[in-house]
């Protein structure tokens, strides 16, 4: 939850219809609209899949009949469910409906039922079947709830009414919690409906776009149309959406290789028209590159689109994207969420880096594969510094109750989406690619569901690493290393000590490849060390004398505060040898003595993990230090002085 003044500023200056970029990165929710306890920290929605009251059924299809408005704030209409009952005997069933709504009857089987209780404190709808009910579990069956009212607005908006240029607007969004605000649905990370029908009657000249193909506008002889828009794939219920207002329309075509044309179908305001025109065909070559990368668009043979509305950011609404404007981040964000949140969802809203991270990254790798002017690392960069300016905070979402948590800029989008780029720096392209091509292709997630445990299932099938270090360090636990690297150049070779820092005590030491660039005399060479311990030596060979180190220079890795220091050798070849520590393994007091050519030398002691345990000034040499107060393991004993810095390693025994 963001709670000072300076980043409330911040991120109201993101959300103005500027390209530039901010200190917490780009985030596609608006999380102005929330005020800190606006989900009530209800004990429900922590760890939240679905209702306990709704879980005993399957929806297979549902058609929702609306009449809306734009002017005015009010619903109306009946929705249909066609569902499978998965208990026996089955004597109700629940949806979630907000209170504020009114039921105004519930038909089954031809019959109208009194059996009926809307819950309006607990947001249930209870409909109890029998004696009408005699069906068995596999057997579908259906039932129609009429019903009207003014939604209540909580999320990001879940139903509003607003305008643009004095022109009345109805808009939805119902991620994460909101769908049951404006209609009964089985809110649920669990069950998704295997298709749905969507017919929306509205006075002309409005418009309605949804999910789907639009299949038919019928005018119906009292200056209303009915839009009716059908979507024949699975989606869950929080991707359902409508937009009303008066909207100019127009279309731009995804060539595919051996396939028709995808159509990208965009609903916009009048007043923007043109500048939507000029920068919405950016879609068309987001869309190819996310085709080759990923997978064919996974709604190809309905459509994709855009429909305008009055939100600061954008919502992937399946196959029509809804946009607060028309730039190419939240293009290829809102795009790149239909195959990561659309095509495969989310299990648990604790697992929103799988939805957010992967539409953020995409959106940098667009930038990578030349698309946009914007510089790849600067972008990274930019990411990196967002999820470092603090020291804590974990991208999976502990509390779900607090919807600003959930989707965090700095940890859910950005952290997330660096946390993809570490595995693919850790796997290689290859393997990483080829990975999350397998995830989002994997027959038992695809239209379906997934957790964080089936992404690292697929990584490491197809890498053969083990990644549970790196999700435990990374994902569940918080905070991002600091490092210290110490070099020697030779006359063709390097030797590197490399020291690490962490940011947060739930993690000792981030275990990583590190990559450190060696140059000189006009080469240059890409070293991957792998960094198992603080402290830890290599020795690199090289075809050129090494004049200058650069640490993560193409910025692979979350970190902060990184030093880089040249360490002065002294005198002839082999000097720093004559630093010596005894004895060593040492129980109680370690001895140090060190070159005469060192002056005002500081010595500093330094745990396995990195942090300092010791700072020592000592006016002579040889110095004595006690260690009797240090547990069993090893250290690292540093000697300055000057630039020249030179370290040991000792062992203490008990």
């Amino acid at each position: 939850m963001y709670r000072t003044l300076l980043f409330s500023i911040l991120l109201l200056l993101f959300f103005l219809p500027a390209t530039a970029q901010q200190t917490d990165g780009w985030v596609c929710k608006d999380t102005r609209r929330l005020a800190e306890a606006e989900a009530g920290h209800a004990q429900s929605l922590l760890n939240f899949r679905s209702s306990a009251f709704t879980e005993n059924y399957d929806i297979t299809y549902q058609r929702m009949e609306w009449t809306v408005d734009p002017a005015t704030r009010y619903i109306s209409g009946t929705v249909t469910t066609y569902f499978e009952p998965l208990t026996q005997p089955f004597p109700s069933i629940a949806f979630d409906m907000a209170g504020e709504l009114d039921v105004l009857a519930v038909r089954y089987r031809g019959n109208e039922l009194s059996t009926f209780s809307h819950l309006k404190a607990e947001d249930r709808l209870e409909i109890l079947l029998e004696p009408f009910f005699q069906g068995n579990p596999g057997q579908i069956d259906s039932i129609s709830v009429q019903y009207e009212g003014v939604p209540p607005t909580t999320g990001f908006g879940s139903f509003v009414q607003s305008s643009h240029q004095g022109i009345p607007i109805i808009w939805t969004l119902s991620e994460p919690y909101g769908a049951k605000d404006w209609w009964p649905c089985k809110m649920s990370l669990n069950d998704k409906i295997d298709s749905i029908d969507v017919q929306v009657t509205t006075p002309l000249p409005y418009r309605v776009a949804s999910n789907g193909l639009l299949a038919a506008e019928i005018p119906n002889g009292d200056s209303t149309t009915t839009f009716h828009w059908r979507h024949r794939h699975p989606i869950v219920t929080y991707l359902i959406a409508i937009a009303v207002t008066e909207y100019e329309v127009f279309s731009d075509f995804v060539p595919v290789p051996d396939g028709p044309d995808i159509e990208v179908l965009n609903y916009v305001y009048a007043e923007d028209l043109d500048e939507a025109i000029s920068r919405l065909d950016a879609t068309v070559g987001i869309m190819e590159f996310f085709n080759q990368r990923f997978g064919l668009y996974p709604f190809a043979d309905e459509k994709y689109g855009h429909a305008q509305f009055g939100f600061g950011g954008g919502m992937e609404h399946q196959t029509m994207s809804f946009m607060g404007g028309f730039s190419h981040s939240l293009q290829a964000h809102e795009l790149a969420h239909q195959w990561f949140g659309d095509k495969v969802t989310l299990g648990s809203w604790q697992d929103i880096w799988l939805n957010e991270g992967f539409a953020t990254y995409l959106d940098g790798l667009t930038y990578e594969a030349g698309l946009y002017p914007t510089d790849w690392r600067s972008w990274l960069a930019g990411k990196i510094a967002s999820v470092t300016s603090r020291p804590d905070g974990s991208v999976f979402v502990y509390d779900t109750t607090n919807v600003a948590r959930i989707f965090s800029g700095r940890l859910s989008y950005n952290k997330g989406a660096m946390l993809l780029h570490m595995l693919r720096w850790k796997l290689g392209d290859d393997d990483f690619f080829q990975a999350v091509r397998n995830y989002v292709d994997d027959p038992a997630l695809a239209f379906g569901f997934a957790r964080t445990a089936d992404l690292q299932r697929h990584l490491e099938a197809q890498s053969g690493q083990k990644l549970d270090e790196f999700f435990n360090d990374w994902l569940y636990n918080e905070g991002y290393p600091s490092y210290t690297l110490q070099w020697t150049a030779g006359s063709d070779q390097v030797e590197l000590t490399l020291f690490q820092q962490t940011s947060h005590p739930s993690v000792d030491f981030f275990e990583m490849p590190v990559p450190i660039r060696v140059s000189g005399q006009g080469q240059d060479t890409l070293l991957r060390l792998d960094h198992t311990r603080s402290g830890q030596q290599f020795v690199a060979d090289l075809s050129f004398q090494p004049e200058a180190v650069q640490f993560d220079p193409d910025y692979r890795l979350i970190s902060r505060d990184n030093v880089v220091e040249q360490v002065t050798r002294i005198g002839e070849p082999g000097w720093a040898s004559a630093v010596r520590l005894y004895p060593n393994p040492v129980r109680s007091s370690l001895q140090v003595d060190w070159p005469e050519q060192l002056e005002d030398p500081v010595v500093q002691i330094f745990s396995p993990a990195g942090g300092q345990i010791r700072h020592l000034a000592p006016n002579r040499s040889p110095a004595v230090i006690s260690v009797r107060d240090l547990p069993a393991g090893l250290y690292w004993l540093t000697i300055r002085s000057g630039r020249t810095r030179l370290s040991r390693s000792f062992a203490v025994i008990r």
